[in-house]
């Protein structure tokens, strides 16, 4: 399934925010974020959710137990920041 618009700019948030030498329309919305699939590490992780904290207004925090899921992959990290953001 493509990328949503939505997803697409949380994609360029990623590789803006994190420096990446990769595009954002190569990140596939379901691959995972950490480790194997985009090669994030818990460094980024943070850096990310500073950028999330300030772009959107959702608080990402280092000891939620849902992280692994909700850094599982682009479309889980959007669907999280879509539910949580400051309207």
């Amino acid at each position: 399934m493509a990328a949503s618009a939505e997803e697409k700019e949380l994609a360029q948030l990623i590789v803006t925010s994190l420096n990446l030498e990769v595009a954002a329309d190569d990140i596939e919305p379901d691959a995972p974020l950490y480790g194997e699939g985009l090669g994030l590490d818990s460094i980024d992780i943070l850096e990310l959710s500073l950028a999330i904290s300030k772009t959107y207004g959702v608080q990402l925090k280092s000891d939620d137990a849902d992280n692994s899921k909700i850094f599982s992959s682009l479309r889980n990290l959007n669907r999280h920041i879509q539910q949580h953001r400051a309207k």
